[in-house]
Parts: C-alpha cells; structure tokens; sequence
C-alpha cells in the first residue's frame, strides 16, 4: 500500500466529508487519518491520510474527491512514513526538545524537526540583532532579508496574530531576541500550523531557560566542591 497526504477544501456541513470518503473508496482507497487544519467562512481545510493499493490511482482519486460538491482538491503528496500522526508527531517533537542538553544543540533541534515535522523545504533559527543564522535546514532566504521580513511582519499584524505569507510561517521565541522561520512551495501553512509551530517556540523558549538557569548554578561559587 502507498500512502499519500490530501489536502482539500470541503463545506463545513455535515455529511461532506463522508461524501469525501465514500469517493475514496471508490478507488481503492482507505481512509486513516483526518486533521483539521483550519475552519471559517462555511468550509473547513482537511489533512487527509489515504492508503492506495498502488501510485498509480492518484490521478483517479484526484479526480473522484473533486467530484463531490463545493469540495476543491489542494495538494496531494506521499507520505513521509506508512504510519502518519500529526498529534503523535508533535508530542514527539516536544519531548525531544525537552531531552536537549545544551542551548545550540535546542536550536538545532528545533531547526530540523520543525523542518521535519512541517516538511518544510526550509528551517532557520534567526538571531535578529545580529542578522545571522544559529541554526538551519536547507537554503533560506538570506539572513538580512529574513530580519526584514519579521520587522515587517511585527508592524503590520494584530495583536496576537499568527498570520504571514501563505508559503512562510514564524513564531517567536521569548527568552532571546531569536525566531524560528519555516518556508515551503505549492502548500500553504494553515492556522493549526501557525499554531502548533508557535507552541514549540514556547516550548524551546521555557527549555532555553532552563539551561540557562542551570548553567548559572553550575558556575556559581557556591557550586564549587
């Protein structure tokens, strides 16, 4: 079995995604998995985990899910692994965050498994004073035009807004004057994304303190044997 990942717009009414799923298995298809990644203004925009018996069917099911009414296919790709779990994955990644040891290799971590986890063609933990990369995955928009971009974004949004530019998302990490910026082509990131990727800058921001607070100790005379 191949498994594929199929992002669609369906009417946020019941019976719609059903429909959905009955022209699924009208190719063959096995349905295992739903994520909703956002809903408002009457649809809602699923992450569906599809099983096919072979590659080939992907046209065929392309086409039998756009037959449903008022429902638009958005992206369809394979599946990083047989099994996928957006939830799973996320609690994986924080646990991970939370077992790093040192202040770089978080930044690290964070980088490559929001990368990861997003599949994101790019990763990058900025440091927006000195306008340089700590940590990164694949090829970035330079440093200077990055910084630029969170100044913009930073003026212009509201109060608690997680938006961005449909192909780039970014969230802030607290403990220093640092963020975390992600970019991908062809697949927009949704409001559940934005969300989940600011909750491991939280994560990796209370993390951050915790190294820091525990180096402090460690040098402090009073540590000393």
């Amino acid at each position: 079995m191949a498994t594929f990942l199929l992002r669609v717009w369906v009417p946020d009414r019941p019976g719609a995604l059903g429909a959905v799923a009955s022209r699924i298995g009208a190719v063959r298809g096995d349905l295992i998995g739903i994520d909703i990644l956002e809903r408002g203004a009457g649809r809602a925009i699923d992450e569906l985990v599809v099983e096919l018996p072979n590659e080939d069917l992907v046209p065929l099911l392309v086409s039998e899910v756009s037959e449903v009414d008022g429902v638009d296919v958005e992206d369809v790709r394979p599946a990083l692994s047989s099994v996928v779990d957006p939830r799973l994955d996320a609690l994986e990644t924080a646990a991970f965050l939370v077992d790093q040891l040192s202040v770089p290799e978080l930044l690290e971590a964070l980088a490559r498994r929001s990368s990861r986890d997003f599949q994101a063609d790019w990763a990058v933990v900025l440091d927006l004073e000195a306008a340089s990369a700590v940590a990164q995955v694949g090829t970035a928009p330079p440093a200077a035009w990055l910084r630029a971009f969170v100044a913009g974004s930073r003026a212009s949004a509201a109060p608690g807004d997680l938006g961005g530019p449909d192909d780039m998302a970014w969230a802030e990490l607290g403990a220093a004057d640092l963020v975390v910026l992600l970019g991908r082509r062809g697949r927009p990131f949704r409001a559940r994304e934005r969300r989940q990727l600011s909750a491991l800058a939280r994560i990796v921001d209370q993390r951050w303190m915790d190294l820091v607070t525990r180096s402090a100790r460690m040098l402090h005379p009073s540590a000393t044997p």
